[in-house]
């Protein structure tokens, strides 16, 4: 799910410093899932993993994510497939007594009904994420793996909208999909969508069978991307593209809008968050990591407080503070509200710090400050 799903309460959009507490906490709940997606980070397979958290595991996990004080983070219930998760509903139960806002991204699978959907809201489930990557069944089943998952898609689509759940779309962007963007956004027009997110292929799991963007193809669609955020009834965003920001700015700009109106207009939303910097995972058997997609550990909640892992763990640390980043991200203007796919920098180098290699924009070094010597 992209990072930014809100759930629409006061204490998730209030400011917050993300070097002491995320925005966002995906939960990996389970490794299970009866899709065989062809991009899948996790490598789902039909049965959970034998060392996933137990319940009472998950219940002292949740328990941790207060001592991150207020405003909490929002809780993303991931997979594999949620659904699929034994205690599921007793697990958002606990969440919400405890004062966490939960969003979740099931599986189009036969378990997603309407009578489910009619449950999570039951249980204060703030926000559904469904993925949908084609524009016809042919297309979207091929990515998927299944047959029938686009019907199931478009159905869940029009349940969350009848039962008023807000909803986000997430549809992959690679170079199978990216000509078909347009139609699914043509599809997606007469929903009651709240945002729809495009996610730039990272390629691990068995995402490596596919093939992403070259940072030409990427800069292209970005464009079209601004362009349909200005005209669409709703947010357009990208998820493992933060160099959209960049875009997104420089358009604004050129349009002639200020720093303060760019701010007023709502358009500088996101910026700063990044994978590790907004942003934390925690797998389906405990591991912390900065996100999904980058999946270096840095603790297992159990043994570690999420809190502490988040803002002390020296990988962390380094994610926090983009005067780590190095080559080109490391000098860049934008590194601040941008600050690369720490994700993708790992895919392609073994090195989280390293530069986005999907970026095309060629920064200008800092000049070197000389110090002129003093004669004797």
């Amino acid at each position: 799910m992209s990072q930014l799903l809100h759930s629409g309460k006061s204490s998730h959009q209030a400011l917050r410093d993300y070097a002491q507490t995320p925005l966002n906490i995906y939960w990996e709940m389970t490794q299970a899932c009866a899709l065989a997606c062809r991009h899948c980070r996790a490598e789902a397979v039909p049965a959970p993993h034998p060392m996933e958290l137990t319940f009472e595991e998950g219940i002292e996990f949740l328990r941790q994510i207060p001592e991150f004080g207020d405003p909490l983070p929002q809780l993303i219930l991931t997979g594999g497939d949620p659904l699929a998760r034994a205690g599921l509903f007793e697990l958002i139960d606990e969440a919400r007594k405890l004062g966490i806002g939960v969003s979740i991204t099931p599986a189009a699978t036969p378990a997603l009904t309407r009578n489910v959907l009619v449950r999570l809201k039951e249980h204060s489930v703030e926000g559904l994420g469904l993925s949908l990557d084609g524009s016809t069944a042919e297309r979207h089943d091929s990515i998927r793996g299944v047959l029938g998952t686009f019907d199931r898609t478009v159905q869940a689509i029009q349940w969350a909208q009848e039962l008023e759940i807000p909803l986000q779309v997430n549809t992959l962007a690679a170079a199978e999909t990216a000509g078909d963007v347009p139609a699914i956004y043509e599809l997606l027009k007469p929903f009651g969508v709240a945002r729809w997110s495009l996610f730039f292929l990272i390629s691990i799991g068995r995402g490596k069978v596919l093939q992403p963007l070259t940072p030409e193809e990427g800069e292209k669609l970005m464009g079209w991307i601004y362009e349909t955020s200005r005209a669409a009834a709703f947010i357009v965003a990208t998820t493992e593209a933060p160099s959209y920001r960049r875009v997104a700015l420089e358009r604004l700009r050129a349009e002639g809008l200020t720093g303060e109106q760019i701010k007023r207009s709502g358009a500088n939303r996101g910026f700063g968050i990044r994978d590790g910097h907004g942003i934390m995972f925690v797998s389906n058997t405990g591991d912390i990591c900065p996100a999904g997609f980058l999946p270096l550990v840095a603790g297992n909640v159990r043994k570690d407080r999420v809190a502490e892992i988040y803002r002390n763990a020296p990988l962390f640390r380094s994610l926090h503070d983009p005067a780590h980043f190095e080559g080109r991200c490391g000098f860049c203007e934008y590194s601040a509200l941008c600050g690369g796919s720490r994700a993708r920098a790992f895919e392609a180098t073994g090195n989280p710090l390293a530069s986005d290699p999907f970026c095309s924009y060629e920064p200008q070094p800092k000049p070197t400050r000389t110090v002129k010597p003093t004669s004797e």
